[in-house]
């Protein structure tokens, strides 16, 4: 008892000034801070909640004095058959889209990981769409598949097809979809290539000393060990396909027959075409509540990962 009582007679004088001088280093972080933090709330919430306070107002008589709407906005988006149709758009071309970039993505990270020289070299040559605008993107598209003089038109000629394939509501999305992939999917390929050289070594050597079979070692061993990597290029793609504008404006207009308006471009009809920016921003704030739950999935898929 008598070792005890000095032990701690002898460390409670050190411990007191390390842990003051450590409070005192939190809260000189904190006043450092504090301005970038200030300005991101400003720079985040007062258009958010200028958001909100446009979705209860008319502008449709004059834009310049709004009127109150009460709930107008929010009842006529929710009553409004083309609201829920361009969602449904938007998840098939969502879904669609991610599934064949991630495949596709992740499938040439695995490819380029193996080469054994050169890696840099087509790694660079490979993300060169990522640095085309998607404007860009949707005018090479529209020559392309042109049936006058498009080269993709002119093999699918070849081949018996012959159709304006952005013209024709059967084609025009899998065209934007596969547009979509030529400009994105680099940006898997690199996220997970970055996964996979960050890899330790020690469960690769192990495996081989096991003698497993290199689709045992892809399944148990690399995409465990890559998981955290794959699951941030699906949230980046997954939260920036949502408000997917540009290429369609650029090809088809959100037709033909609106068979390619999502609902970015719905919420762009009508905050420019029909001038109702109150029900816009309605139709925003939908397009934000879905894509912090989609945030919200994966930030507790990682948490349940970091968990186990």
């Amino acid at each position: 008892m008598a070792t005890k009582l000095s032990e701690t007679e002898t460390i409670t004088p050190v411990a007191q000034p390390k842990k003051a001088r450590q409070k005192s280093a939190n809260i000189t972080e904190r006043w450092m801070l504090m301005p970038s933090v200030i300005l991101l709330a400003i720079i985040s919430f007062i258009p958010l909640f200028y958001m909100i306070y446009s979705s209860f107002m008319n502008y449709m008589i004059n834009p310049d004095q709004p009127t109150f709407y009460h709930f107008h906005n929010w009842a006529v988006t929710f009553h409004d058959s083309a609201f829920w149709l361009s969602w449904g758009r938007t998840a098939t071309y969502a879904i669609s889209g991610l599934v064949l970039e991630f495949l596709l993505g992740t499938a040439l990270a695995l490819a380029i990981y193996r080469l054994p020289w050169g890696q840099n070299i087509v790694t660079t040559i490979w993300m060169l769409p990522l640095f085309v605008a998607p404007i860009v993107t949707g005018l090479l598209g529209r020559f392309l598949v042109n049936s006058t003089y498009g080269l993709y038109a002119w093999v699918l000629q070849l081949l018996g097809v012959h159709t304006e394939i952005l013209g024709n509501t059967l084609t025009a999305m899998p065209a934007l979809i596969l547009m979509d992939m030529w400009e994105w999917t680099p940006l898997i390929t690199i996220i997970v290539l970055a996964g996979l050289q960050a890899m330790p070594e020690e469960p690769l050597e192990a495996a081989d000393v096991d003698g497993a079979h290199y689709w045992d070692k892809l399944r148990y061993v690399i995409l465990p060990l890559i998981a955290r990597p794959l699951l941030v290029a699906v949230l980046v793609r997954s939260m920036d396909i949502l408000r997917y504008v540009d290429t369609i404006m650029i090809t088809t207009e959100g037709g033909p027959a609106d068979a390619t308006k999502t609902i970015g471009y719905y919420l762009v009809q009508i905050a420019f075409q029909f001038q109702d920016f109150g029900r816009a921003a309605a139709v925003g704030l939908t397009m934000l509540v879905i894509t912090i739950l989609i945030g919200q999935l994966f930030v507790r898929a990682f948490t349940r990962g970091e968990q186990q």
